[in-house]
């Protein structure tokens, strides 16, 4: 009888310590149980000189407060490191509490957004967490605890799904919840529905950060503080704030608001933080332009191009124009290869090259010295086809309605309708803050006679001080397939 109460004494001695420890732990995290903002300033390693935002931190403050925080700003806020801190503080300071279990669901507009950026920034941080302040001897085990999108400990997880799949948000039950939508500019009504119902009873809030966009949808909705909204606190995170606390660049911002024009949909989202639609006479809808962006982000991923269709050649007239070639490879634009103003030989040198060994074809405009190139380019056998923006062209919309001054006009429109969702195409566009401004800087007006005309190639250069040459060349790179089949690509 003495040997086996002596072989238990180890036993209970063991989990008796354990459960101090325990009860220790509990106590040290207490003490950021309700504030994360304490909670990222003490339980991160920070390099001199280093650390969270004032508006970080009134961010994480509000969270607990509130319940449902609604954050926007511009491209460079840190709004990734937030959620990060904002999960890890929930994860740690709810794990093992009395009660119940807990979960933290992240979920984004686009899986690359969880999977590239939010859930790396939430390894970063975790790999600085401060052991010593959280009562644990043993950082995350990345093969038991800590794994790519997934934070798994003993009374709940943290993971990551698609925002076009609200049942997997609806089925997330837990004691505690916390949901976290990044880039929530374009998540669907349906998603946030399924959320509201866990919202409304125990321990559980809601974090919703973006950069914004067009002016509809529910994060819009929330910050436009629409009847049935105005249980969430809202918080613009300005320019200047970015800028004071060293995430944003002066610089960047002035060289931005000369691209692409302070009055512009892109740099009103992008840089200003604030919502903004394309304008009402512009061509091509800024989050058109957004959404190509994320399909080439996928195919680069992938590096899935297929073999080169066309080159769109757009010629330097003169001046700081650029001579630039759009690779087009099927529905994407793999890149943009940009030269100096070139004369003639070298310019038809670089479209050569660009297609030597391939069965694709160049599609040159031929304003200007861009003829001698396409002349050339012929006297060398060249696969080529001449692009002359001011003829005419009998070519019609997608309803076969419009018509088109000219054939500039009519391919601007193309390209416009290659892009626009409803007509189900897959264009992917490199993610260029040059050819972003491009593609959504031309007006269009209707003429007299009933045509479509779009702004001319001077005025644009006044309005907003350069050519649009890297759009030009993204034009032409899709004209030629479009124009054979009615709009559509073969």
């Amino acid at each position: 009888m003495a040997s086996k109460q002596t072989s238990k004494s180890p036993s209970l001695l063991a989990l008796a310590a354990r459960e101090l420890a325990a009860e220790a732990a509990r106590a040290r995290l207490a003490r950021y149980r309700e504030d994360p903002a304490l909670f990222a300033a003490e339980c991160l390693t920070w390099a001199p000189g280093e650390g969270p935002a004032d508006y970080q931190l009134e961010i994480l403050r509000e969270l607990p407060r509130r319940r449902r925080v609604a954050v926007r700003g511009p491209h460079g806020l840190g709004k990734s490191g937030v959620a990060a801190w904002a999960i890890l503080w929930f994860a740690l300071t709810r794990d093992g509490l009395p009660g119940g279990d807990w979960k933290a669901v992240t979920t984004a507009s686009a899986w690359r957004q969880l999977d590239h950026y939010l859930w790396p920034e939430l390894h970063k941080w975790a790999g600085r967490l401060r052991w010593d302040r959280l009562g644990r001897d043993i950082p995350f085990s990345e093969r038991a605890e800590l794994l790519d999108l997934i934070l798994k400990l003993e009374h709940g997880q943290a993971f990551a799904v698609a925002s076009d799949r609200p049942e997997s948000i609806e089925g997330a039950h837990a004691d505690r919840l916390l949901y976290v939508f990044d880039e929530a500019k374009a998540i669907p009504g349906a998603t946030w529905d399924a959320a509201e119902g866990a919202l409304a009873s125990g321990d559980c809030m809601a974090l919703a950060i973006s950069t914004p966009g067009e002016p509809q949808g529910r994060f819009y909705d929330i910050h436009s503080r629409k009847p049935g909204f105005e249980d969430w606190w809202v918080r613009h995170v300005t320019l200047a704030e970015c800028i004071a606390a060293g995430r944003v660049l002066p610089e960047w911002a002035e060289q931005r608001r000369l691209q692409w024009g302070e009055d512009s949909a892109v740099y009103q989202n992008r840089v200003l933080g604030e919502f903004a639609s394309s304008e009402a006479d512009g061509i091509i809808p800024l989050a058109w332009v957004v959404a190509a962006n994320e399909r080439w982000e996928v195919l680069n991923d992938t590096d899935d191009w297929g073999e080169l269709t066309c080159v769109g050649v757009d010629v330097a007239r003169g001046g700081e124009d650029r001579t630039v070639l759009a690779m087009r490879h099927g529905d994407a634009i793999r890149e943009l290869r940009r030269f100096p103003r070139q004369d003639t030989m070298e310019t038809t040198g670089a479209a050569v090259s660009a297609i030597s060994g391939t069965e694709a074809y160049a599609i040159v405009d031929v304003i200007g010295i861009g003829a001698g190139v396409v002349d050339r380019m012929r006297e060398q056998g060249a696969n080529v086809q001449s692009f002359n923006a001011g003829e005419h062209t009998d070519w019609q919309d997608v309803s076969q309605t419009l018509q088109f001054a000219n054939l500039r006009s009519a391919a601007w429109w193309s390209l416009r309708e290659l892009l626009d969702p409803a007509q189900g195409h897959a264009i992917a566009l490199p993610p260029d803050d040059m050819l972003t401004g491009d593609l959504t800087a031309p007006h269009w007006r209707m003429s007299s006679g009933g045509k479509i005309v779009l702004e001319s190639k001077d005025d644009i250069r006044r309005r907003i001080g350069r050519s649009t040459d890297d759009g030009d060349a993204v034009v032409q790179a899709f004209w030629q397939s479009t124009a054979l089949v009615g709009g559509f690509l073969a």
